[in-house]
């Protein structure tokens, strides 16, 4: 081979590597948590929140699920090259090494740190927490069905994390409603993907609502969180008087969150994609838009 081929193979290079990375973080999860960080930033403060909190907020919350994301990787390595739907991952596939996905860990929470330096104080008071929680709630699966749980509370305190960015403070009730309403959602939707692997958890001995409970109960009690979520949403609008953009945002949230239970059932689990990736995501989008549209109008 040439000079001039290997070089002109760079870029193609390049871009499968920054695709491996990309899919080791799924950073088109961010999707998902996002939305609702910039929520609680946004309902926290009188107005919309100066350029400077949503460019700090966005990098402490990158860092942060950035982190998270190649942790629960390269805790779960293992499990995952046992796992069919999961061998092909970046790292037990081999195509990205264990001492190098712990440095990007490292470099994220960094950036985390860093970031929440920029904003108001009790943003990097709180943030040794994070970094505990983060790294910790990968294992609760090798102990407790309330993984799932686990997990809600790590993306309800990103939203817990949004409105300190904007307000340096958490008082009232309302962030703790945004927080439960974000955790109990993440929770009941995560409970639905891990429905997929039933098997390959009872075979390595992890533990789940679905391996623990069954299908059924794990649908129930996935919906039975869905609606507190809704009840959450409900109870934020009324405590701090939101306006009507508000609330058909939230009437759509809970409308979404009926038609994902509508895909999934106990013995047809083929639309599991779709009520996890495609709904979700519509679902955080629909409660930023509104929220940020209530307090402009």
């Amino acid at each position: 081979m040439t000079n001039s081929a290997k070089t002109s193979d760079y870029p193609h290079v390049f871009i499968d590597v920054l695709r491996q990375w990309a899919e080791m973080i799924k950073i088109e999860h961010t999707v998902f948590a996002l939305p609702f960080a910039l929520s609680g930033m946004i309902l926290a403060s009188p107005t919309i929140p100066p350029l400077s909190v949503w460019l700090w907020t966005m990098l402490a919350f990158l860092g942060a699920r950035s982190a998270a994301m190649t942790l629960n990787r390269l805790i779960d390595a293992n499990i995952d090259a046992r796992n069919p739907r999961t061998s092909m991952r970046a790292i037990p596939a081999g195509k990205i090494k264990n001492a190098q996905a712990a440095l990007f860990a490292i470099g994220s929470f960094a950036l985390m740190l860093w970031a929440a330096s920029h904003l108001p104080p009790l943003c990097l008071t709180l943030s040794p927490i994070a970094v505990i929680w983060l790294s910790f709630y990968s294992y609760t699966k090798r102990f407790t069905w309330l993984c799932h749980i686990a997990l809600g509370i790590a993306l309800g305190g990103a939203a817990l994390g949004g409105w300190v960015a904007a307000s340096g403070a958490v008082t009232g009730s309302a962030p703790w409603l945004l927080a439960l309403a974000v955790a109990t959602w993440v929770s009941g939707f995560d409970i639905i993907y891990a429905s997929q692997d039933i098997a390959i958890d009872q075979k390595e001995k992890l533990h789940s609502i679905p391996a623990h409970f069954g299908l059924a109960r794990a649908l129930s009690i996935s919906s039975a969180l869905h609606l507190v979520t809704i009840a959450c949403l409900i109870v934020l609008g009324a405590v701090l008087s939101l306006g009507p953009i508000y609330w058909t945002g939230a009437l759509l949230v809970a409308v979404m969150l009926f038609y994902e239970h509508s895909l999934v059932k106990p013995n047809d689990l083929s639309k599991v994609d779709a009520a996890f990736f495609n709904i979700n995501g519509y679902v955080s989008i629909a409660a930023f838009v509104s929220i940020l549209l209530d307090k402009i109008f």
